[in-house]
């Protein structure tokens, strides 16, 4: 299993600049209220739009959400689908926002 990332790992990689694959598997609306740069993806579609991110199999991908809990959910499913390098940012957004 791969080692989760803090946010204040992800925040330090955005300021620098760093280009990676970043998921947010939050809905629409809560990414519209708050988003961080990374491409939305809405838990429930992930199944369907798996074919958007399949050249991504063997890189890291970092997922969020809101807390945590859904991102969590997002990695094992990922890993299910040969996703080797996923890693659930800790804390979500909202631990993010607070730093």
């Amino acid at each position: 299993m791969n080692e989760d990332i803090t946010c204040r790992q992800v925040k330090d990689r955005l300021e620098s600049g760093e280009k990676f694959n970043f998921i947010d598997v939050r809905e629409e609306w809560e990414y519209e209220e708050a988003n961080i740069g990374a491409t939305l993806i809405p838990l429930g579609d992930l199944p369907n739009r798996l074919s958007e991110i399949e050249h991504m199999k063997s890189d890291e991908v970092i997922v969020h959400c809101k807390s945590g809990a859904r991102s969590g959910r997002a990695k094992k499913y990922l890993n299910s689908q040969g996703f080797t390098n996923v890693r659930n940012m800790e804390g979500g957004i909202t631990a993010y926002l607070e730093l």
